[in-house]
């Protein structure tokens, strides 16, 4: 068990989903955070209290751990972006070689404000589903983004804060791995149907792997990872 209580941001997806539950097998009291940003795929918000529900129902160990969910409006964000993700819009590569659902800035901004909620909760150690193996080359995903923000956050707060990111180094087989070790069966199917992921929040398509679209970016990651842990078995 690690020392201190966790706070995990939590978007009600496949990789923030498999993060809180290895916070809640690491750590004696864990609480969630979760951001409205505007997002295209808001439908991501109720999945996340879907997750919620049935962790807390299948899991009764962790359902102990489990505290309070913490949600914070930021529409500002969504309005001083222009993104794929926060509009209707196709998406596609730009000219800075990232894809055009990078929203700049968020995560910085998510850790941030999480921290300030942290602070006042006595939460030290926030955790995210932030990945450099499996990305979509976002900038604000990097280890070494975080190393540095996580420092400037310790020093702006006066207190230490430790950012816990278990997926830096996995791929998305991995990761469904890390899954299956931590909560079993039980875990994976969770995630295959409760969690959501998909960038056009597509939710009347189960796929083996989930629901989705089975073409935006998120889809493709996921459905990679899961054919790759599933030897090259699972299909759209």
């Amino acid at each position: 068990m690690r020392p201190g209580h966790a706070l995990v941001l939590f978007s009600g997806g496949q990789d923030s989903t498999t993060c809180l539950a290895w916070a809640l097998e690491n750590f004696a009291h864990v609480e969630t955070i979760g951001f409205d940003y505007g997002q295209r795929h808001h439908i991501e918000l109720q999945a996340r209290q879907t997750v919620l529900s049935s962790l807390r129902a299948q899991f009764p160990h962790w359902a102990a751990k489990l505290g309070d969910d913490h949600m914070l409006d930021l529409a500002v964000l969504g309005h001083i972006s222009d993104t794929a993700l926060t509009s209707d819009t196709e998406i596609q590569m730009t000219a800075a070689g990232l894809p055009n659902t990078f929203v700049p800035g968020r995560n910085l901004l998510f850790f941030q404000l999480a921290a300030a909620v942290g602070y006042r909760r006595g939460l030290h150690t926030l955790v995210g589903g932030m990945c450099e193996t499996d990305f979509s080359g976002y900038p604000d995903c990097r280890d070494d983004t975080l190393k540095a923000l996580q420092v400037a956050v310790s020093l702006g707060m006066g207190q230490r804060f430790t950012f816990d990111t278990p997926l830096m180094w996995l791929d998305k087989a991995e990761t469904w791995e890390l899954a299956r070790t931590l909560g079993g069966q039980a875990l994976v199917d969770l995630i295959v149907n409760d969690s959501h992921t998909c960038y056009h929040g597509v939710r009347d398509t189960l796929h083996v792997w989930g629901y989705g679209c089975g073409t935006c970016p998120a889809c493709a990651l996921r459905r990679s990872g899961y054919e790759r842990w599933k030897g090259g078995s699972a299909s759209l």
